[in-house]
């Protein structure tokens, strides 16, 4: 059987892991995105705090995938949730680090000027430092998406959702007719969710980052 006749035979199935894959990728990149943000918000101030955040998310980081979701099985079970947490664990790193990067890359003339118009400190953030950060914060966005796309792969070892399903069950049956249609078909699915996704962030770039910004 030819891949695209499997492809073909499967392809409501493959619809349906690529779905999953994709839905798993986006909701723990806001958990990510809302947890790396409110992380560099809180430390970005201080030299050493701001370092020792990158420093433990980078930490997170190290670890191997097949490692970390074979701890968190026995505290969270198999499924969606030791993908959720993994997922979510491995998405910080990029948001974090940009995030501190970003706030702290503020013209600090931009902010006295804020302050001088009486502009809270909470004001002050939401209304000028956020939004000046905003692009570094996106660009680590868009790294961390890009590294779930593989990692979220590793979830189908704990019964998670998702293309890592196809390839593992086509290395399991290494040696049979489809083995190598599954595994590839897996595999060109989430290079395609990779680049759509990446699509999707260069224009949500166009939208939120005002050209001059840009510029």
């Amino acid at each position: 059987m030819s891949f695209w006749e499997y492809v073909a035979g499967r392809h409501t199935q493959l619809l349906i892991d690529t779905y999953q894959h994709a839905s798993a990728v986006f909701q723990c990149m806001v958990l990510a995105t809302l947890i790396g943000v409110l992380v560099g918000v809180l430390t970005y101030r201080s030299e050493w705090v701001g370092n020792l955040a990158t420093a433990t998310t980078a930490t997170i980081l190290t670890i191997p995938s097949l490692a970390m979701i074979g701890l968190l099985i026995p505290i969270v079970g198999l499924g969606v949730a030791p993908t959720v947490v993994a997922l979510t664990l491995y998405g910080l790193l990029p948001i974090v680090r940009n995030a501190v990067v970003g706030l702290r890359g503020v013209d600090p003339t931009l902010v006295d000027a804020a302050k001088g118009i009486g502009m809270s400190r909470v004001a002050r953030l939401v209304k000028v430092e956020l939004p000046l950060a905003w692009p570094p914060i996106l660009t680590g966005i868009r790294v961390a998406t890009q590294m779930l796309m593989g990692i979220a792969a590793i979830a189908a070892f704990a019964s998670g959702p998702g293309l890592g399903n196809e390839i593992f069950r086509g290395i399991a049956s290494l040696g049979s007719a489809n083995a190598l249609n599954q595994v590839l078909a897996g595999t060109l699915g989430i290079v395609i969710l990779a680049l759509l996704f990446d699509a999707a962030y260069v224009l949500i770039g166009r939208l939120t980052i005002p050209r001059g910004i840009r510029a």
